[in-house]
């Protein structure tokens, strides 16, 4: 039993209980019902940070009858050192580490990453994506991007279409924002967001296939900003109430 006072709620911070009955997934810009939840829940769950990437993306996309349920989603997600912990935090910031942390890594390799039960439950999808994560050498910071084959969305809709929808979906959220269609940005950078608790969702492509990124902090949007988010609304204090925008 976590607490013998019905007048506690609880943020959990762990995978332990983000699909679980009676829990409110902490994610309140995914819907009105989302937001809600958290509000008025006695126990929610922080969601995870790769899962908060995908999400972002996938969610919408669903809600709004574009991406099809059964759609066979890829998703990549570049990652800061730091979500893994005590253990691997050591071992990047270690005295004669291993070469091989020198460039990306990618894990999960049997694609069974903990995250992949929240990012199916929650987006609503038959099928988990393919996800593969990949491990960088930087202290914080994610970007984590889906791709999609336009043909097989429904109506065909082109990236900047696409781009046009999140643009609505988002329109008004604080700690999202959605970038200028076509920029000048020829990279994004995993660690653009470093110390933030924002996140910035960027639609490009064409009109055959397009390709949906989230940047943000792990250790903010993806973790501790979003817990201060959510405890906000379970007081009714202003959403971003001590966060870094």
């Amino acid at each position: 039993m976590m607490t013998e006072n019905p007048k506690t709620r609880l943020i959990d911070a762990s995978t332990a209980h983000r699909t679980a009955p009676g829990w409110a997934y902490g994610f309140p810009e995914l819907s009105k019902a989302h937001r809600e939840a958290v509000s008025s829940s006695a126990r929610v769950a922080n969601p995870g940070c790769h899962a908060t990437g995908f999400l972002v993306s996938a969610y919408p996309l669903i809600a709004m009858g574009i991406l099809p349920r059964d759609y066979p989603l890829t998703c990549f997600s570049l990652t800061g050192y730091s979500g893994g912990g005590k253990k691997l935090i050591a071992e990047f910031e270690a005295e004669g580490r291993d070469k091989a942390l020198d460039s990306p890594n990618i894990y999960a390799l049997s694609l069974n990453h903990k995250h992949l039960p929240e990012m199916q439950t929650v987006a609503g999808l038959a099928y988990p994506p393919v996800f593969v994560p990949v491990l960088g050498d930087i202290y914080k910071g994610m970007a984590t991007s889906i791709l999609l084959q336009n043909r097989g969305l429904q109506g065909a809709p082109t990236a900047k279409e696409i781009w046009e929808k999140f643009c609505g979906y988002y329109k008004g959220e604080s700690l999202i924002s959605v970038a200028p269609f076509g920029g000048d940005t020829p990279r994004l950078a995993t660690n653009a967001l470093s110390g933030l608790d924002t996140l910035k969702l960027t639609v490009s492509g064409n009109d055959e296939q397009t390709l949906v990124t989230a940047q943000f902090d792990n250790l903010g949007k993806g973790a501790s900003g979003a817990a201060v988010q959510n405890m906000n609304l379970m007081l009714g204090l202003p959403e971003t109430a001590g966060l870094n925008l």
